[in-house]
């Protein structure tokens, strides 16, 4: 009598002739190395990342050194009267600490945070996103609060994703932060289906984290 193969073991019998039997790739002239996004003519990484990040409703506010940003970021806390301010990275901690700024370090009252401070890895000029890590801040200060604001320098500008996850490989070696973040502007939906479209916005802001990111970003060198 025959022995019957299982529909299991026909599978495997062609996996296994799939692995065995290598064939030649139709696409071994595919450049991998070249740069994705060019710069356009005429403008600088700083020009193309702002005008990127306002284009997804980011909030920039130029600041001409960091005392420029003390000032600014004064009047904007007195301004919207926020009270419950959370920021967990030391250096920007320090700036707070040297401008008399209060806010908390821990997560008491964490539940009535108004607005959080952070710093971040680099800016893409690509995309005007901002990129993140737990290395000086958990997933916490930037999902959670209404408001987030970040403080970068323009030094920081990268044009895409490869040139910021360089930066990540030679800053950090093999002790690669747990978790990396692309922000592009305040947190949106994707659309939402619906029959009538006039009772229901297309885009939802602030669907799972913060209504609003605001950008302090200091000029720390005059050109790039």
């Amino acid at each position: 009598m025959e022995q019957q193969i299982t529909s299991k073991e026909k599978i495997l019998k062609k996996v296994r002739q799939a692995l065995n039997y290598k064939s030649k790739s139709s696409f071994q002239n595919i450049d991998l190395e070249s740069p994705i996004f060019a710069r356009p003519e005429g403008e600088t990484l700083s020009e193309m990342f702002v005008k990127k990040f306002v284009e997804v409703s980011g909030s920039f506010v130029y600041c001409d050194n960091q005392f420029d940003c003390v000032d600014k970021l004064l009047d904007l806390i007195e301004q919207r009267k926020w009270k419950f301010i959370f920021s967990w990275e030391d250096q920007v901690q320090q700036l707070l600490d040297d401008s008399g700024i209060t806010y908390y370090d821990k997560k008491e009252n964490l539940e009535k945070i108004q607005v959080s401070i952070t710093g971040c890895e680099s800016l893409l000029a690509s995309s005007g996103s901002i990129l993140v890590s737990s290395s000086k801040n958990s997933r916490i200060l930037t999902i959670w609060p209404p408001v987030h604001i970040v403080i970068a320098r323009r030094s920081q500008i990268v044009l895409d994703i490869k040139e910021s996850l360089q930066i990540m490989r030679n800053r950090y070696g093999r002790n690669m932060p747990s978790m990396m973040s692309f922000i592009t502007g305040p947190s949106r939906s994707a659309n939402l289906p619906t029959t009538q479209s006039i009772d229901m916005p297309e885009v939802v802001i602030g669907a799972h984290g913060p209504v609003e990111l605001i950008l302090f970003l200091i000029d720390d060198r005059k050109q790039d």
